[in-house]
């Protein structure tokens, strides 16, 4: 084997479930767009592992240029980076994680508050009553 190439063990020991250690979360460079061996190297998973992923997690869609090159952005490689602490780190089956990730997702999208504070009803009917005395007063007579 050449020297410096790494080998699908290597990844499955240094990102993988047998990891001893916690992994230190990788810097992403700050680029557009990432080219699949850019983003394998940089999550330290086999590109394989990556394509694979594409197919699992509807969350995780890179761009295709038109010679089929993928292209991920920063939020992609972002997700990438969350299923392999959840997979890996935090021992989430494949099914599991991408259930806990279109939670995530569900819980994001639920309907919140109007921004406006509730009014009473009390407190709407001396507002009216207030703009009725005042439109007495302007009235001319």
């Amino acid at each position: 084997m050449p020297a410096g190439k790494a080998t699908t063990r290597d990844f499955a020991t240094r990102g993988g479930r047998r990891s001893s250690g916690a992994q230190p979360t990788p810097v992403i460079p700050d680029k557009i767009y990432f080219r699949i061996g850019e983003v394998s190297e940089l999550c330290r998973l086999p590109s394989s592992v990556l394509r694979f992923w594409e197919n699992e997690f509807p969350q995780l869609k890179p761009a295709k240029g038109s010679t089929g090159q993928r292209a991920y952005r920063r939020q992609d490689v972002e997700m990438v980076l969350r299923i392999r602490d959840l997979l890996y780190g935090r021992g989430f089956t494949i099914a599991g994680a991408r259930q806990f990730l279109s939670g995530e997702k569900k819980a994001g999208r639920s309907q919140s508050m109007l921004p406006f504070p509730s009014v009473r009803a009390a407190r709407l009917q001396a507002l009216r009553r207030d703009v009725r005395e005042l439109a007495a007063l302007l009235k001319p007579s």
